[in-house]
């Protein structure tokens, strides 16, 4: 399998970014490209440096990084950068290479730390490399957290905020079902042809056409906005907080303060302030009912509970009361989650299988990712809960064992699908065997 991880990535490889897929997605995704690096790293190192200066070069003036870069020799992708429209609209997109509009979740600087430590067991000529490259791309890390701090949690809630459910990297979750039913969409919505649809021809693993008319509803409102956050947070008909991405952020803050203690700049207690406000926005989420964290409608300020993944924020980031945690790490091991009779396997569905929500195929609303599987058992082992991670990484594992390496799985069945040789899926795969930390 490991072979077979490393020969993805290398298909996968054009110039110096790595096609998320090599069909449905033939350009560069923000997470997707830093999870990316973390596997090329154990094969690579001068190859994944370069998978993030690439996804980089888009940053914008404002610090953010967009969550696609797009590849100027793949015209067919949709939507493109033309839709996108953003160095147009706003002076503060790049003119070259041509971006989107929104953001992804910032695992950067976790990546970051993952490939030192990847190095550091290689040491020699791998290691020297990281280090030298660490005080180029450090800079541009601080700029990215700077701008989510600033511009995504202006009233220091310690909650990130988001302008789509794209930014949170899981497109069509329930999470997001209540705030999409307010968006509605106007007539003058430009025409559009799906790809998606084309690629992969089974309908029940896609968004519905009325989901895909409000996600580009909301890209037209970013554009009328001039992609400004100030204008966005008072115009768009879309806008939440996010708790998932908010665990993700405080995480990676710890991370960057590494970094920062590493180089020895100036930034440290700033970086740890910062993690400590999100981890305990993240903690405050927590529905004292359910257990889960929850995100909330900034429109209408209602809470939006529901039952996915990403009410276990707090597993990754910590910030809960001995008992809190407790009880939501049993809520994991239950048999509404990862011991559920009916999984093929003990992993993590992206919806409960006890949930009304709940599509066991439809991409973030039941479907197993083992990007997730492996994230999960990678956060949890880096907070020091080998109980949970070391179950959950052999068990991903074995389901990889099919050699797709396929974007999402069936998590009743095991049956791949979505995209095959997923490039996520394959950095995943790498780190899963590869990685000598793992708890045994």
């Amino acid at each position: 399998m490991t072979a077979r991880a490393a020969y993805v990535l290398r298909g996968n490889s054009v110039g110096g970014m790595t096609r998320a897929a090599p069909d449905l997605y033939p350009h560069q995704w923000s997470w997707d490209a830093a999870f990316v690096a973390v596997g090329l790293a154990h094969v690579d190192v001068p190859r994944a440096c370069l998978e993030m200066d690439t996804l980089l070069a888009g940053q914008w003036r404002t610090g953010m990084v967009p969550h696609i870069v797009f590849d100027p020799t793949e015209t067919g992708y949709f939507p493109g950068p033309d839709r996108w429209g953003c160095a147009e609209v706003s002076t503060d997109a790049p003119i070259a290479p041509r971006t989107s509009g929104i953001c992804q979740p910032p695992v950067h600087a976790l990546a970051v730390e993952r490939m030192l430590e990847v190095a550091g067991h290689r040491g020699g000529a791998d290691q020297a490399r990281l280090n030298a490259w660490l005080p180029v791309i450090y800079p541009r890390l601080l700029a990215w957290h700077r701008y989510l701090v600033r511009a995504r949690d202006p009233g220091g809630t310690g909650r990130l905020a988001i302008y789509h459910g794209w930014e949170s990297g899981m497109d069509n979750s329930p999470r997001w079902d209540d705030a999409y039913s307010r968006v509605t969409v106007g007539p003058e919505l430009p025409p559009y042809t799906r790809r998606d649809t084309t690629v992969l021809t089974d309908a029940s693993q896609r968004p519905s056409r009325q989901e895909y008319d409000r996600y580009l509803w909301i890209v037209e409102e970013l554009k009328r906005a001039q992609y400004d956050d100030g204008k966005i947070r008072l115009s768009a008909s879309f806008h939440t907080t996010d708790v998932f991405m908010s665990a993700i952020f405080a995480v990676a803050n710890e991370a960057l303060a590494g970094l920062a203690e590493r180089l020895g700049t100036d930034e440290v207690d700033e970086l740890l302030t910062y993690a400590e406000r999100f981890r305990g926005g993240v903690a405050a989420s927590v529905d004292p009912t359910s257990g889960f964290a929850v995100d909330t409608d900034l429109r209408s300020g209602a809470s939006m509970p529901s039952d996915t993944i990403a009410g276990f924020a707090p597993l990754l980031c910590g910030g809960l009361d001995a008992k809190t945690e407790e009880r939501l790490t049993e809520l994991f091991r239950s048999d509404e989650w990862t011991g559920n009779p009916e999984l093929q396997r003990a992993i993590l569905p992206t919806t409960s299988p006890t949930s009304p929500a709940f599509r066991s195929r439809t991409y973030w609303r039941g479907p197993s990712w083992p990007v997730m599987n492996w994230f999960f058992a990678w956060m949890l082992h880096r907070r020091g809960a080998p109980t949970l991670a070391g179950p959950l990484r052999r068990a991903s594992i074995a389901q990889l064992g099919d050699g797709q390496l396929a974007e999402y799985y069936e998590p009743l069945t095991g049956e791949p699908l979505g995209s095959r040789d997923q490039s996520w899926t394959a950095a995943a795969a790498l780190d899963l065997l590869i990685h000598p930390d793992w708890p045994t």
